[in-house]
């Protein structure tokens, strides 16, 4: 079934389209050589100096009669070079099988004859956006060969090409080092994965692979290694450890009056295969109709393609990934529509980065998110959601010495009072559902079954303090709601308290009978708070613009302060004069003031030190100008509608004086 249009955005840093650049590069009789990821050392490595003496090629100066695609593009286009990037040849292997999905991500009207310019382009989601890849085709040699990606017919380069634009993506060849078939099979698809442990998979794995195959998902396996030693390895039985293979078919057989399962899979590599039962020359294939094997051998004679029986695949393989195309072909009778939600976010040092429920301190500080569940399945009480969350720009970051992010994710029943669950709510309450566990990987995605209701999505790195960008995608049979903040609550009522309020005013007074910031600084010092505080206190409290206080402000003022230090006590609770950054939520929740996670995380970035903690000063300036904000907002938000209108000036003066 063809794929439906998609809007495709260029990468280009100067914003120009593909075609925009090859008619360039036509006009001028120029070959394109592409800016952005040029042919230098920084786009093959950036943790050693390249090992080799590299040259870029174009594929003209490598074979005399270069072709893009020859005969179609198959599964034996795709053969591992120097780089350890199996997992994304397993992927490109997938590929080759669903025609549609290919055509979408490498275009086939692209050639080395009519139009050639030097230019190609290839369609890769990322982060919930298809982007329209550009790459020249000089392509990193060794002694006139191809160092990574190439085909079996040394004429024919689109998976090379195809490597080169997943490079760029990621920002080097290197990036490509180590990772998750699933990863790629995603970037491909837009899909969303699920993974399998065979060895603790469902009675029915058979089945789910089998209509995974028939509703064109793309599927890979791979055998676990229990050492560094073991990356690589051969088996006795021909398979490689720690290596990513794809899965291409799923049969029934008739053996002997009886039912065997069969599973076909590829070796990227092309050449190493399974040598034990049901492999392409064994004795088990002389015992089925004859009708059967030649049907079945058929596709399996290609180098690296094998056949096995499902017992021995279980056996012998750890982990199953699938990539489902469309959320539609995650329901089981193939029928149902499921809804898709998508949310952005992140994980900020000292505001949102609160790390796993084994660090309850700081687990509640962590991005919140409500789903609710509303409709059971068909026949059924419980409802089916898939929940994946994926960390961003990842690969792209390793070259400034990050990389995956161990993550993980827990859903708890929500209580309808609150939009953000405390600590004591986690304290106090399990899960209802969660990852199986955290992992270093770019996505991780589980498929669950829930009782309709109300849930909080809570998602995590495994350490606080670590930072990073995510995207959580939710599949379910209904809408899935994000938990927005609420309305910001306006300040409470002041009471007077005059009782000795006059003569400490007329003490700290000038003869003016008023407080100025820069009077309170120099004459009578509050104890560490810095001149910018003083301000802060002073544009809070000044109603008539005069920049000084008065009794009337002075006292308003006090009443304020005495709330904001209780406030500040209950979280200093080593009496330190400071507080975490993270019970900043807290304190201001207590102030009436509900903010975002965006906001929050600006003002633990502004305000927290190092060790994410806060000084009193610097909590005062925080609270004073955070209430004066709210307190200028509601003053023109004359209708109560949330919203304002204001020319450049006003928008001068309200800066000058918040």
């Amino acid at each position: 079934m063809p794929l439906k249009n998609i809007r495709v955005n260029s990468t280009q840093a100067d914003g120009k389209t593909y075609e925009q650049l090859r008619l360039e590069c036509l006009q001028k009789g120029k070959l394109f050589e592409d800016p952005d990821f040029p042919a230098v050392g920084d786009s093959l490595f950036f943790s050693q100096r390249v090992p080799v003496n590299f040259e870029w090629k174009r594929p003209g100066e490598i074979c005399k009669d270069p072709k893009f695609i020859t005969g179609g593009a198959t599964r034996t286009d795709i053969c591992q070079g120097q780089l350890g990037d199996c997992w994304l040849l397993a992927a490109i292997a997938s590929l080759t099988l669903h025609e549609e999905t290919l055509k979408r991500v490498v275009p086939h009207d692209q050639s080395f004859d009519r139009g050639y310019a030097g230019i190609f382009h290839f369609q890769l989601w990322q982060h919930n956006k298809w982007l329209d890849v550009v790459v020249d085709d000089r392509l990193p040699c060794v002694r006139n060969n191809l160092v990574f990606v190439h085909s079996a017919d040394n004429t024919e380069f689109w998976s090379a090409l195809l490597e080169k634009a997943y490079a760029k993506l990621n920002g080097s060849y290197e990036s490509l080092k180590g990772g998750s078939t699933m990863e790629a099979m995603e970037d491909f698809t837009g899909g969303v994965g699920e993974m399998y442990e065979t060895k603790n998979a469902p009675t029915n794995l058979f089945l789910i692979l089998k209509k995974a195959v028939e509703r064109g998902s793309m599927l890979g396996c791979s055998i676990d290694i229990t050492s560094s030693a073991e990356s690589e390895a051969q088996t006795t039985t021909g398979l490689v450890k720690g290596h990513a293979y794809s899965i291409t078919g799923v049969e029934e057989v008739n053996y002997r009056g009886a039912k065997v399962q069969l599973i076909r899979v590829r070796n990227p590599w092309g050449q190493v295969e399974w040598n034990g039962p049901w492999s392409d020359n064994s004795r088990e294939w002389s015992a089925i109709d004859s009708s059967e094997k030649n049907r079945l051998l058929h596709n399996s004679l290609d180098d690296g393609e094998f056949w096995m029986e499902f017992g021995d695949f279980k056996a012998n393989y750890d982990k199953i990934e699938i990539c489902n195309l469309t959320p539609d072909s995650l329901s089981d009778d193939g029928s149902k529509k499921w809804e898709v939600n998508l949310f952005e976010g992140n994980w900020i040092r000292g505001s949102t980065a609160g790390g796993c429920r084994n660090y309850i301190d700081t687990f509640w500080t962590n991005p919140q998110f409500k789903l609710r569940l509303d409709h059971p399945d068909d026949g059924d009480k419980m409802c089916s959601v898939i929940v994946a969350l994926l960390q961003k720009n990842r690969r792209r970051l390793r070259k400034e010495g990050l990389d995956m992010e161990t993550i993980g994710f827990a859903i708890y029943e929500a209580p309808d009072d609150q939009d953000h669950q405390g600590k004591d709510f986690f304290r106090y309450n399990g899960s209802k559902a969660r990852s199986r566990s955290y992992i270093n990987m770019r996505e991780v995605s589980e498929r669950f079954r829930l009782p309709p209701g109300n849930y909080l999505l809570v998602p995590t790195t495994f350490q606080p303090h670590h930072e990073a960008d995510f995207l959580i995608r939710i599949f379910s049979e209904n809408k899935a709601g994000a938990m927005y903040p609420p309305k910001p609550n306006p300040p409470e009522e002041e009471t007077d308290e005059e009782k000795g309020l006059r003569r400490l005013f007329e003490q700290i007074a000038g003869s003016d009978n008023a407080i100025s910031s820069l009077f309170s600084r120099k004459e009578v010092k509050f104890d560490g708070l810095t001149l910018n505080t003083c301000h802060s206190i002073i544009n809070l409290m000044d109603v008539d613009n005069t920049g000084m206080l008065e009794f009337e402000e002075f006292k308003v003022f006090w009443e304020k302060l005495k709330k904001w230090i209780m406030l500040f006590l209950a979280y200093d609770t080593d009496r330190s004069g400071r507080m975490s950054s993270y019970e900043l939520r807290s304190a201001l929740n207590a102030a009436g003031m509900n903010l975002n996670n965006k906001i929050l995380q600006l003002l633990g970035l502004r305000f927290a030190d190092e060790n994410f903690d806060i000084d009193f000063d610097d909590y005062l300036t925080c609270i004073v100008r955070l209430e004066n904000m709210f307190r200028v907002f509601q003053a023109l938000d004359k209708q109560k509608k949330g919203v304002i209108n204001l020319n450049m000036m006003q928008f001068l003066m309200l800066s000058m004086n918040i």
